[in-house]
C-alpha cells in the first residue's frame, strides 16, 4: 500500500524504469538488426555504439556560397514539422555526419567484402532505391532536403525481397541506407546554393534518423 508523499516519488521512479526498459528494447531490436544483415554479435553493437556516438559529429568539407538569408519558420512536409534555423550568414557549410553517413558506408562494405556473391544484387538494389528517395526528396529552403521517413525503407525492403532471395538483411540494409545517401543527399548537391540553410549534412543535421532507421527498418521489414 502506498501513501502519500511518497506516491510521486514511486511515480517518477516507475517512469524512469519504463524508459530504462524501453531503451534496452530498443538497444536490442536494432542490435538484432544488425545481425540480421550480416554482422557478428561481437561487431553489432560496437556498429550501434558508434553510430549513436558518430550521430553528434559532423566534419565540414566545404562551404557554399550563394543563397538568401531564410527567417526562422515550421515547415510541414509529409506530415512532418521542421524547424528552420535563422540563417545569419550568405553561405551553405557542407558536411558529413559520421553516424549518418561514414558508419553505414563502412558497415555497408564489410557486409558485402564477407559476401561478395550479393554485390550485384544489392547495386541493383540501391540504385531502386536511390531513384525512388530521388523522386520524392524535396528541398527546404533554410534546411535542406527532406524526404519521406517510410519510402526508404519500405522500398529497400521489397527491393531485396525481389532481388536477395533467402538472404534479403544485407541487400535490405545497404540498399536502404546507400541509396537514402545517394537518391536525397548526393543527388541534390547542386541544389543547396539556392535553400539558404546555414548546415548541409550528408547523412545528419536532422537527417541521421532517416538515413540509420532505414538500414533498420529496412532489415526488419524483410
Amino acid at each position: 500500500m502506498f501513501f502519500a508523499p511518497f506516491l510521486f516519488i514511486y511515480v517518477i521512479l516507475f517512469f524512469f524504469a519504463l524508459a530504462f526498459l524501453f531503451g534496452l528494447i530498443e538497444i536490442g531490436i536494432i542490435n538484432y538488426a544488425f545481425q540480421r544483415a550480416g554482422l557478428p554479435p561481437q561487431l553489432a553493437f560496437g556498429a550501434l555504439l558508434a553510430s549513436l556516438i558518430g550521430s553528434y559529429i559532423n566534419i565540414p568539407v566545404t562551404r557554399i556560397e550563394g543563397g538568401a538569408r531564410h527567417q526562422a519558420e515550421v515547415v510541414n512536409y509529409f506530415g512532418v514539422r521542421y524547424q528552420v534555423p535563422m540563417h545569419v550568414t550568405d553561405s551553405t557549410v557542407l558536411a558529413i555526419n559520421i553516424g549518418g553517413a561514414v558508419m553505414p558506408v563502412l558497415i555497408s562494405i564489410y557486409l558485402l567484402s564477407n559476401q561478395p556473391q550479393m554485390m550485384l544484387k544489392a547495386l541493383i538494389a540501391t540504385t531502386l532505391v536511390a531513384l525512388v528517395v530521388n523522386r520524392f526528396a524535396r528541398p527546404i529552403r533554410g534546411l535542406g532536403i527532406a524526404t519521406p521517413m517510410l519510402i526508404p525503407p519500405v522500398i529497400a525492403a521489397l527491393a531485396a525481397y525481389l532481388f536477395a532471395g533467402e538472404q534479403p538483411g544485407t541487400v535490405a540494409y545497404v540498399s536502404g541506407t546507400i541509396g537514402t545517401l545517394i537518391g536525397a543527399d548526393i543527388a541534390n548537391l547542386n541544389k543547396l546554393a539556392d535553400l539558404g540553410a546555414p548546415v548541409a549534412s550528408i547523412g545528419g543535421a536532422g537527417t541521421f534518423d532517416g538515413i540509420f532507421l532505414t538500414g533498420i527498418v529496412a532489415v526488419l521489414l524483410t
